[in-house]
């Protein structure tokens, strides 16, 4: 069954990794049936600055504006099965912990919550304090994943992109599609 996938971006720092997943759900489209997108002010800036580029505007998906209350996933009854946010401010998770629906991207993320659907969270801070931590815990244990932007080293990236899409390729994992990438301990051809 194809899925129906929301991604949201924040201003946090982390531009790549939303950059890297959008590349990736594009190549993986024939497994899904829809990905909608919502950016925040301050993740257009973001990305422009760390990546140099407008690129965000280059993808077939279709874009909501973050006041949009009228797109589709913003009701529970559009039967989206995962939210992801990518990068995470500290912002947003709080305002997610807190149920504080003042944007489309808060209130997407309450809707697939509530609906106890698949939200990750790819939190990109550090370090951390206690209301960050604790804010965490709220959304873990109403439903989410909290999935922080740390890459890995088995598969030893060369470049920076190969680094970040080892976190991309584990946020496609958790979204339950079907995608090649290095596993831990699979022998190498």
């Amino acid at each position: 069954m194809k899925k129906k996938i929301v991604v949201a971006i924040t201003g946090a720092s982390g531009s790549i990794y939303a950059h890297l997943l959008l590349k990736k759900l594009d190549q993986l489209k024939d497994q899904l049936k829809e990905v909608a997108v919502v950016m925040s002010d301050n993740a257009k800036d973001v990305w422009r600055f760390e990546l140099e580029n407008d690129h965000f505007n280059n993808f077939d998906f279709k874009f909501y504006d973050k006041k949009d209350f009228m797109a589709p996933f913003a009701s529970g009854s559009a039967r989206f099965d995962t939210m992801v946010v990518v990068p995470c401010s500290m912002g947003t998770l709080g305002r997610i912990a807190g149920g504080i629906s003042d944007d489309l991207i808060i209130r997407a993320a309450d809707v697939i919550l509530k609906e106890r659907r698949k939200l990750i969270l790819v939190a990109r801070d550090t370090p951390l304090n206690l209301i960050h931590i604790r804010n965490m815990q709220t959304v873990t244990e109403a439903g989410g994943i909290i999935c922080p932007a740390i890459p890995s080293y088995y598969s030893k990236p060369k470049t920076i992109e190969e680094l970040a899409m080892t976190l991309v390729n584990r946020v496609i994992d958790l979204i339950g599609l079907e995608n090649e990438s290095y596993r831990w301990s699979e022998e190498e051809g």
